[in-house]
């Protein structure tokens, strides 16, 4: 069964109608609608918590796809399930190829920040102060960047560096 057809919530098979309706429509080319369709195949993989599956349907957009704008959406995607696996190393470097083709992707730089932030804490805990301090430094540039690209997001962050004496700093 396609995934298509296992798709139960409403919103997302709404999204499935338009998106196949777009796919019809819009004068692209056929390459461009097959990337499109993994990419939104692995989006529904994804949020069902099928990984494996998501990155299957993701590699294969990425093979297709030229459009740097769309690969950065696909590669942060990948990014975000690496993270949800804990493999923050690798999450970050999806992350960074996703800014390297759209730098102005605030949800990537948003995630970066909280790994760097995630690790600034696992260092404090380790007592390495100076490495915790450097750590929570890279966090705040991601996150200065990301609230200037959408200064209406990422409140806790903004607090956080308000606390901090981080803002754009």
């Amino acid at each position: 069964m396609s995934r298509s057809q296992k798709n139960d919530n409403f919103i997302d098979k709404t999204f499935t109608v338009i998106a196949d309706v777009l796919l019809t429509l819009l004068p692209t080319t056929n390459r461009e609608k097959q990337a499109f369709s993994f990419y939104r195949t692995g989006m529904s993989a994804q949020s069902e918590g099928e990984y494996a599956e998501a990155l299957q349907n993701y590699y294969e957009a990425m093979r297709l796809e030229i459009d740097a704008y769309d690969r950065s959406y696909i590669l942060y995607n990948i990014g975000l399930i690496h993270a949800s696996n804990g493999n923050h190393g690798r999450a970050l470097e999806y992350y960074y190829q996703s800014l390297e083709r759209n730098p102005s992707l605030p949800q990537a730089l948003n995630n970066i920040a909280v790994i760097y932030h995630y690790r600034g804490e696992q260092a404090i805990l380790k007592e390495q102060i100076e490495i915790s301090k450097l750590l929570f430094d890279k966090a705040s540039d991601y996150w200065n960047e990301a609230i200037r690209l959408a200064p209406n997001s990422y409140i806790e962050a903004h607090n956080w560096l308000i606390m901090t004496n981080r803002l754009f700093s």
